[in-house]
């Protein structure tokens, strides 16, 4: 699969600036560039839950948890790679227009909303060799109110977001976004909630 490497320019500067702002952070997970989960789990989305149904292998709890994906150019590339290729080559569409239902996840078939893009970016870095504890799907909110999906990356660099209506990879907190639940680290059938209590949201940015 061949990617236009000036697709690359902005987010790798971007992972750049993140590297040397945090060098090193040995694994501490009370730094800011991660978010937070409460104990115990939480609801699970309804469409997640009849995506789990209907793919049970998916939805598991792993034999191991790997805490943090060390991040390097290779596997950079691989992130910004397939968040590339989603966000280029789906076209987003909401499941009422799509499947005529409010809630459907998915894998996208050239169409698709935000859960089904984070679903096909998980997929495909698993399939890379990334270790699925550090990939989460996210429930965010929106300035707007509206509810959104994303896919979250564990790295020692921090939490990482693949969305499809930002080509830029962000730290979480770099996000417009007030985070609400995410997968289990644990178990890719069981969520948790996130402790955002960030007093003001950063603003969206432009591309």
């Amino acid at each position: 699969m061949a990617f236009n490497t000036k697709n690359w320019l902005g987010p790798l500067l971007a992972a750049l600036t993140i590297m040397a702002v945090a060098p090193a952070m040995a694994q501490d997970f009370t730094n800011v560039a991660f978010i937070q989960a409460r104990e115990g789990t939480t609801s699970i989305p309804v469409g997640h839950m009849e995506f789990c149904q209907a793919r049970p292998s998916e939805c598991r709890a792993y034999d191991k948890v790997v805490p943090a994906v060390s991040l390097n150019d290779a596997n950079w590339q691989q992130l910004v790679a397939v968040n590339t290729h989603y966000n280029t080559n789906v076209v987003p569409v909401t499941d009422r227009d799509l499947y005529q239902v409010e809630e459907f996840w998915t894998y996208p078939n050239g169409y698709g909303d935000c859960e089904d893009f984070a679903l096909a970016k998980r997929r495909d870095l698993i399939n890379a060799g990334w270790h699925p504890s550090t990939l989460m799907i996210a429930v965010v909110r929106q300035a707007n109110g509206d509810g959104h999906a994303v896919l979250m990356v564990r790295t020692d660099r921090g939490d990482l977001v693949l969305d499809n209506q930002d080509g830029m990879i962000r730290v979480w907190n770099e996000t417009p976004y007030k985070f609400i639940k995410r997968q289990s680290q644990a178990n890719a059938g069981q969520w948790v909630d996130m402790i955002d209590d960030r007093v003001t949201v950063v603003a969206a940015r432009s591309n």
